[in-house]
């Protein structure tokens, strides 16, 4: 059965009771919301712990349902190749710069505006400014999960960028890579039209930007991350082939299952042929990350142990 891996199955867990605790608090007459959501940098209500803890909260249910779905589908695998103590400053130094270039963009916006009422402003008056409308600025607020996640699709687009999947409403299956890149077009062009949906843009693909210029420095430096958490999976994963290599020679030896399988001693022969050298494969494949790191590996090397971890 899938075991969800620690650090996703805990962020699920939190952002669920975070969920909760706004509905319950908002009928208290308290906008969690308000408290730990991302605010502009010029407004009153502006804390930097809000860099990290808007990750955590969502406007309605289908926000965070879209959300940990996708943290549940891709987080999952992520975590398992790389280990709950990588994954996890990922996810939240992504989240981190996607809270950072919203902050960004809105200052490019409040520039933008008041440039329109007063041509030629200094920087200076520019903070002048924001700092008297600190109590209308409040208003821009950002929550969601959704910078951190998209990185983590991100994260998974370029480790099997070959893994096909199965996206409604299409009728076949889109391989991973292309799947990204849909993802990143659409937030671009989202990101730079006029659409007023409320929704922010520019954080997913900040947090998109974050996790693609941290996975090309550990992928050109592959000694600057430690790799002890997240080789775990793999040796989890050996012990698993060992298991299961004991089980098929005790199934040789058993006379009594003999004798029910009426003398398929071929059949059990060549069976026991294949595991073999599928076990030989996957234990060079470790060998292969204890001296070179995962990122060493091929495409079907990758491929080949993304397919053993879900059997």
């Amino acid at each position: 059965m899938f075991r969800i891996p620690t650090i996703t199955k805990n962020l699920l867990i939190i952002n669920g009771i975070a969920f909760l605790a706004t509905l319950v608090l908002q009928m208290q007459g308290i906008d969690l919301a308000n408290i730990g959501g991302l605010h502009f940098f010029m407004a009153d209500d502006f804390h930097f712990y809000q860099l990290v803890t808007y990750l955590f909260l969502h406007a309605n249910f289908m926000h965070i349902l879209s959300n940990m779905f996708g943290l549940w589908m891709f987080g999952c695998v992520i975590e398992n190749v790389w280990g709950p103590k990588k994954f996890l400053f990922y996810y939240i130094t992504c989240g981190i710069g996607a809270g950072l270039c919203q902050e960004l963009a809105q200052f490019g916006n409040f520039y933008m505006t008041i440039a329109e009422q007063a041509p030629g402003v200094g920087f200076g008056e520019l903070i002048t400014v924001g700092h008297q409308l600190g109590q209308q600025l409040n208003t821009w607020t950002t929550i969601g999960a959704s910078g951190a996640v998209y990185a983590v699709i991100l994260a998974f687009g370029m480790s099997f960028p070959n893994e096909r999947l199965f996206i409604i409403p299409f009728p076949f299956p889109i391989k991973a890579k292309w799947f990204v890149l849909g993802y990143v077009a659409i937030e671009f062009f989202s990101a730079i039209g006029s659409s007023g949906d409320g929704v922010a843009h520019t954080a997913h693909l900040g947090g998109m930007l974050f996790g693609f210029l941290m996975i090309r420095y550990w992928n050109k430096h592959p000694d600057s991350f430690d790799r002890s958490r997240g080789q775990q999976f793999f040796e989890n994963l050996k012990r698993s082939f060992d298991q299961r290599q004991q089980g098929g020679q005790q199934h040789r030896h058993n006379p009594h299952m003999h004798a029910e399988q009426g003398g398929s001693k071929e059949a059990d022969m060549e069976y026991n042929a294949r595991k073999r050298q599928n076990q030989e494969e996957i234990d060079a494949i470790l060998d292969k990350i204890r001296k070179s790191g995962y990122d060493s590996l091929s495409k079907e090397e990758k491929q080949k142990l993304f397919e053993a971890s879900k059997q």
